[in-house]
């Protein structure tokens, strides 16, 4: 039997005939053909830039095609039930987002276990929301907001990408902690067009999608959600400054289908956490306001265990409810 290079060096490392055929040849070669990562939000939703930052450095690697593929509806629930239901082969992958573990608690009707059903390879990014607020709102900090929210109870209107939602329930959090009452505006699109023309007046958004507006000058950051200062916007202080206590992100990662061979999760899972250490991503994320994650997929694991445990108080502690 004549051996290719690659098939040589495989029986090498397999050590006897025997071995060989039982070592697994599948995650040597993978991938011989174009992976699908599925993204459970809109094109230019925060889940889809840093996807498809990581993609194309990805497909240059391996030297096959990551390819994008939106599937938007139900909270993100319809692009992760896909994943869920797909061929544990390594060719369908799950940009996970925060989304996730909120609907571990939110929905009492899924026809999958989000921690249970998928095999975890390693978190991407990670960032702060933003509290923006339209420029024609009379309140220029925190303290000012608060006391204005409270002078005028009911009568802010709070944007959100829908129910469930990361502005939705950073929204209702602040709600909470704040004692203040405003009115929760879902959209099923973008949001922004009505808060720069002062429709609504608040929006917790993610970073990706708001920082170009802040440094434009077109909406005014009043805090990040997160317990420290953001280094791409040291000027805006933290809500933790004002709430203690207050400490959200928002977070992305990779997962495939439960029983993906772990040659292919920790083959992915490498060349994954090499694209995040490469200078020019994490150039590209410190623009939209974030940090890479990296790590292994045990590290993932208990980022969404946790979040999942986290946020589940949260919700029902502030009473959010898919309506």
């Amino acid at each position: 039997m004549k051996l290719g290079r690659r098939q040589f060096v495989h029986f090498a490392m397999c050590g006897t005939a025997s071995a060989f055929l039982s070592c697994p040849a599948q995650a040597l070669d993978y991938p011989t053909r174009p992976v699908r990562i599925i993204v459970g939000f809109p094109a230019t939703s925060s889940s889809d830039i840093v996807v498809r930052l990581l993609a194309q450095p990805l497909s240059e690697r391996l030297g096959q095609q990551f390819i994008v593929d939106n599937r938007p509806g139900a909270g993100s629930n319809v692009g992760a039930e896909a994943v869920v239901r797909a061929p544990p082969d390594g060719y369908t992958l799950l940009g996970m987002t925060i989304t996730n573990a909120f609907n571990a608690t939110l929905y009492n009707d899924l026809n999958f276990d989000i921690s249970r059903d998928i095999a975890p390879i390693v978190g991407t990014f990670r960032s702060p929301l933003v509290m923006v607020v339209t420029p024609s709102l009379p309140a220029q900090t925190i303290p000012e907001f608060m006391t204005y929210a409270k002078a005028n109870p009911g009568m802010i209107n709070y944007a959100s990408f829908g129910y469930g939602s990361s502005p939705n329930v950073n929204g209702e959090l602040f709600k909470m902690k704040a004692g203040v009452d405003m009115v929760h505006v879902p959209y099923r699109g973008d949001a922004i067009p009505d808060l720069l023309a002062g429709r609504v007046q608040v929006l917790f958004g993610t970073m990706p999608s708001v920082i170009s507006y802040i440094r434009s000058g077109q909406l005014r950051a009043l805090a990040v959600t997160s317990a420290q200062r953001s280094t791409a916007l040291p000027d805006i202080p933290a809500l933790a400054e004002f709430l203690p206590g207050f400490d959200t992100y928002l977070w992305h990662g990779i997962a495939a289908p439960k029983n993906t061979p772990t040659e292919i999760v920790g083959k992915l899972n490498e060349e994954f956490n090499v694209v995040l250490a490469d200078p020019e991503i994490k150039a590209r994320f410190d623009s939209l306001g974030g940090t890479a994650i990296g790590g292994t997929p045990a590290d993932f694991r208990k980022l969404i265990a946790d979040e999942t445990e986290k946020w589940a108080a949260v919700i029902r502690a502030a009473n959010i409810k898919l309506e």
